[in-house]
Formats: structure tokens, sequence, C-alpha cells
């Protein structure tokens, strides 16, 4: 299968070059590291294996031109740049799946491609991108894999090709409640990394009072993703993401090193729709709202932007 990966980060690069090593054709659209990996290829340094792919990599989507399936692990703070960077990709029968954080993401792409092609990914890992050229793999990898419209045997189909590449790979009844229950892990401890001083998961599941308001800000996004249709279990789910991030030890989400790197934050799409959404269904989400004007100032305050 040909592939196009982009937004080629460490989630794109990750997945993109183990898909690679699967054997299908997978084309980087690159920025900062296009140079490195022209010369030396993509190094992924992983708790499963370190490895070099010979990457194919690209200045413009113009360049990689139509392909089987559009991978777009763009973050959420440049996804109005998505569609003229993922159309000059497109073929009568290409597939568009968003490899994303946050929530709404799908219905965006749905509007600009179309219902039928667009599917969601959740990519459960702990990762970051080293030097140009260098992604450094933590931990897990796992994909769940949804279609727009929860079309089963189609999600799977894409499901199979992660699988293949040594994923563990799920496809969710409803890719609403996979997105809901996503964020049940990264309101808390994403934002929390940034809120509490720039600090790493580690810390937070250390200190009572964080990880106290950890667990309200898991409750809160469980009340409204199952007002939103979602049927959640709420202590179970609440249990594994504490079990999950137990294990992570020191690890520093993408919003932590985004804020370290006074890069723009994916506030909008992790707080601020779920926010909007809650409000919308009637919920309270009192902590999640809090988390949410604070991440939005002192991302402002981070990059020089707030006023006062």
């Amino acid at each position: 299968m040909r592939i196009a990966v982009i937004g080629s980060g460490a989630v794109g690069s990750f997945y993109g070059a183990r898909l690679g090593r699967a054997g299908h054709d997978v084309r980087f659209l690159m920025r900062r590291d296009y140079e490195a990996v022209r010369r030396n290829g993509l190094t992924v340094r992983s708790c499963d294996g370190d490895f070099r792919f010979p990457a194919k990599v690209f200045a413009r989507s113009e360049e990689i031109g139509p392909v089987d399936l559009v991978i777009c692990a763009l973050k959420t703070t440049a996804l109005d740049a998505a569609p003229g960077l993922i159309r000059p990709c497109l073929g009568p029968d290409t597939e568009v799946l968003a490899l994303m954080n946050g929530l709404g993401v799908e219905d965006r792409f749905a509007q600009w491609f179309g219902a039928e092609r667009v599917f969601g990914g959740l990519a459960f890992v702990c990762i970051n991108r080293g030097e140009p050229g260098v992604v450094n793999h933590y931990g897990y990898g796992r994909v769940a894999i949804g279609h727009f419209r929860d079309d089963a045997a189609r999600a799977r189909r894409i499901a199979a090709l992660f699988a293949e590449a040594g994923f563990e790979t799920s496809v969710p009844p409803s890719l609403l409640q996979a997105r809901w229950e996503k964020l049940v892990w990264n309101i808390p401890f994403s934002t929390l990394a940034v809120s509490a001083g720039g600090v790493p998961t580690s810390r937070i599941m250390a200190d009572e009072g964080l990880r106290g308001l950890a667990r309200l800000l898991m409750t809160e996004v469980i009340a409204a993703g199952n007002a939103d249709g979602c049927h959640i279990e709420e202590e179970p789910l609440i249990r594994k993401m504490f079990e999950d991030t137990a294990t992570m030890g020191d690890y520093r989400p993408s919003m932590l090193i985004d804020y370290v790197e006074k890069k723009p934050l994916e506030v909008e799409s992790i707080l601020g729709e779920p926010v909007r959404r809650a409000l919308r269904l009637g919920v309270p989400v009192p902590h999640v709202d809090m988390q949410y004007r604070l991440v939005c100032f002192l991302d402002r305050l981070n990059r020089g932007e707030a006023s006062g």
C-alpha cells in the first residue's frame, strides 16, 4: 500500500517507519527533519529495539502525489493547514486517517474530505522527538482505529495494517467513545504536567493533591462523555489510567514538551472542545473548565502573548 504521512513528528515518524518496515511504500512530508532524514534515514530508539529506516522524504505534498492512505499526524494546533497538505495526496479511493489528539477532529475532516473516507486513530504510546531525524520510543504503541461512521469492517482493514507492523490494535464499537476515553488520560496528565509547573507524570502520581485532582478531572470527563452518548464504566477506566501511568516513570507528555519548547499547545482540542461540548449537554465540568482557562493563559504567557 502507498501511504503518505502528513505531520512527521514523533507519532507520524514512528508509526510510518514501522509500516514501512512491514513492506508498505511510506512517504513522509517533513519540514524540521527533512535534511537530516534525507541524508541519514529515520532513526527510532525504541524499547522494542532500535532501528534505522531509509525513509522517503518530501518537502511538498504535491511531490508525494495520490496515495492509498493518508495518515495525518499533525498537531491539532496546525489543523487548519490539513486540507491544503492532504488534498494533493487524494485520489478517488484514498482513505484518510486522523492519528491526532483531542475531540472533534474527524468532524472537521468529514467536512473537508467526505465522511466515508475518514477514519480516526488513537495512539497510546510514550514517545517524543530527539535531535533531527531521531524518535525516542519509551513504551506502549497500541492503536485504536475507528471509522467516522463506525463502519467496523472498513476500520478493521486499516487496523490490520498496524497489526501487521507489530502493533496491538483494536477497533472500538464507537469512535466517539474512544476519543472520550483517551481524554480521560490526556486531560489530567497532559494538562496537569503544564499547570503544576512543568512536571513529568511521575510527580503527578506521587503527589496526593495532584493525584486527587487527576481523579476529579477523570470523573468529569467520563460524565461528559456518557452524556454525549457513550457508555464508559467509571471506576474500571480510572483504575486502568492510574495503573498504566504508574509504569511510565518520569514521562513528559507531548504537551509538556511543547510548553518547554514554547510551541503552541493543543489546548482547544484536548480541553476547549470537551468543555464546550459538556456545557452544551448541560454537564458541569468545573475542574476541566479551570484547567482550560489556566492552561490557555499559561500557553499565551509562555509564548509572550498574554496581555496585561
